[in-house]
């Protein structure tokens, strides 16, 4: 279990493949915006409407500055039929060690049904131009968490 990331910190670096095996770095968007987001797998009922919410609002978010990246737990192969099915413009990378997961206090007990167990919690950080979070939500719903994104950036119109 790793510790929650609060508004302030340094965010974790990382260098994860994106869905062609591309390298991609927190440190490329330096002097941007971004928001990262972590879900537990591509291609799942609630992944997939949380990645298409993004996918619909990816133009809203970018005019006002923002990037989106999705991190998760899936293969190269699992990430490049999901953008594929989905139509996703955005980068998703595939962290399978769970390291970068990890780092960003996304990774540790959840509960299903009565069950405890370890796995990815959803969750999206609003990274600064300086590489420091602006804002960190843990446990987010897949639906409806993109329009409350978007509301709590002052985007919304």
């Amino acid at each position: 279990m790793t510790e929650r990331l609060s508004p302030g910190d340094p965010a974790p670096d990382f260098t994860l493949p994106d869905s062609e095996g591309k390298e991609v770095s927190l440190s490329d968007f330096r002097g941007q915006s971004v928001v990262v987001y972590f879900y537990p797998a591509a291609s799942t009922p609630g992944c997939t409407k949380q990645a298409c919410d993004f996918r619909d609002n990816l133009a809203e978010l970018n005019d006002a500055g923002y990037q989106v990246v999705g991190i998760s737990p899936d293969t190269q192969a699992k990430l490049a039929k999901f953008v594929s099915n989905e139509g996703l413009t955005f980068p998703l990378l595939g962290d399978p060690d769970k390291t970068v997961i990890s780092a960003w206090g996304a990774y540790g007990e959840k509960k299903n049904y009565g069950k405890t167990y370890l796995g990815v919690i959803r969750s999206t950080f609003v990274v600064d131009p300086e590489g420091k979070i602006a804002h960190a939500w843990y446990n987010v719903r897949a639906t409806g968490h993109v329009a409350k994104l978007i509301r709590d950036l002052g985007l919304a119109s």
